[in-house]
């Protein structure tokens, strides 16, 4: 372990960048027993807070870049030590040193394709909106009901345009007057704010805040839970609040309201995974559940380790973009759960976790198959 300041000095970094809350931490231990990582490879949440405390942090090891941000931890934990805004601290550090490990490197990449095209893709800014080309989706203009803010995965993704376009044929058969901002939408950023660079989510977060307000945005439609933290509780530190509705509320709303009838049958059993930041971060359980039972024919089978208790598929705290070794991968558990229940279909409402459940898909190696679909899809299959 090397110090790169004295204990002082790297004491005083961990409090500056959010640490603080590490010196209330009385080692129980309960961060590690929860932590998913520890269902695969040891590792010691616990052991980073008491480094930390002392000004003993080694931020040249992987340990600083392996945590999910998933929030089992600070569920949790009795003394409210905020472990995951604290280990974002560690990664803020290390940043700001330019210190990034084998599995963080790609990291850097991402960084400069967010600073100069405003996605993680390295795709052209222009090419925004081409998932919808031929889906006659209007660009916004105030005064329409929704701002629908697909984005990155969904704009750019193969498989995940998939989910853009069941979103706006829902909007459209549901009679909703929304528009989207195209080549004008920036990443949230939310991923490289946990991953460490506070000054770049700054940039993306007033950019994005100067096209909602410049455009008359009052109400956003996202499709990423990570968008939806993002927006609901982190923009309002710069003194703007947006009202922004998760695509699994809305669909509940416009059943309820009589904009939207489900009128096919859907004859399959279905698994429902909880996103870390949709359920455990913002407590939305309920609504894609009671959708679920509006499906005609539909079969719901509850997972071990869901809502509260929900196992992270390993996309979060920027990890979406990091090097994950095969046998280190929460998604492969979570798959093994869902064929358990004998669904033959997992679904979820997150562009991260059907990412990460795709690629682990690729990788199983025995007869029994499962699909792989965002609520959306399913909805977009009972409408038509």
């Amino acid at each position: 372990m090397e110090n790169v300041d004295d204990y002082k000095e790297i004491a005083d970094l961990i409090k500056e960048k959010g640490g603080d809350s590490f010196k209330l931490c009385y080692q129980c231990g309960k961060c590690d027993v929860v932590c998913p990582w520890n269902r695969l490879k040891y590792f010691s949440m616990r052991k980073l807070v008491r480094q930390a405390t002392f000004g003993m942090s080694e931020i040249e090891g992987e340990e600083i870049w392996h945590c999910t941000t998933c929030g089992k931890c600070s569920m949790v934990c009795p003394r409210d030590v905020k472990q995951v805004q604290s280990g974002i601290a560690l990664r803020r550090m290390a940043t700001d040193y330019g210190i990034f490990t084998a599995s963080a490197n790609p990291v850097r990449a991402i960084r400069s394709s967010l600073n100069g095209e405003g996605n993680p893709f390295f795709e052209d800014r222009s090419k925004r909106a081409k998932w919808a080309e031929g889906l006659h989706v209007k660009m916004f203009t105030e005064g329409m009901e929704i701002l629908y803010f697909p984005g990155c995965y969904l704009s750019f993704d193969p498989r995940l345009k998939k989910v853009a376009t069941a979103t706006a044929t829902i909007l459209k058969k549901a009679g909703v007057d929304f528009g989207i901002l195209g080549p004008a939408e920036n990443c949230c950023g939310e991923s490289i704010r946990k991953a460490g660079d506070e000054g770049l989510f700054r940039h993306l977060a007033k950019e994005n805040i100067k096209t909602f307000v410049d455009h008359g945005v009052k109400k956003i439609l996202v499709s990423s839970p990570h968008c939806y933290h993002t927006f609901k509780n982190e923009y309002p530190e710069f003194r703007v609040n947006f009202e922004v509705v998760h695509m699994a509320q809305y669909i509940f709303g416009l059943i309820q309201e009589g904009r939207l009838e489900l009128s096919m049958e859907y004859a399959r059993k279905v698994t429902y995974h909880d996103p870390c930041y949709l359920g455990r971060h913002n407590g939305i359980y309920e609504e894609p559940r009671k959708v679920f039972q509006k499906i005609p024919a539909l079969e719901l089978l509850e997972m071990p380790d869901s809502m509260d208790d929900s196992l992270c598929c390993g996309g979060g705290g920027g990890r979406i973009w990091m090097d994950t070794p095969k046998g280190e991968r929460f998604s492969d558990i979570r798959l093994d759960q869902a064929v358990a229940t004998g669904a033959d279909v997992l679904v979820t409402t997150c562009p991260y976790c059907i990412s990460n459940f795709e690629d682990s898909l690729l990788s199983r190696r025995n007869d029994k198959t499962i699909v792989i679909k965002d609520l959306t899809e399913i909805i977009q299959e009972v409408i038509t």
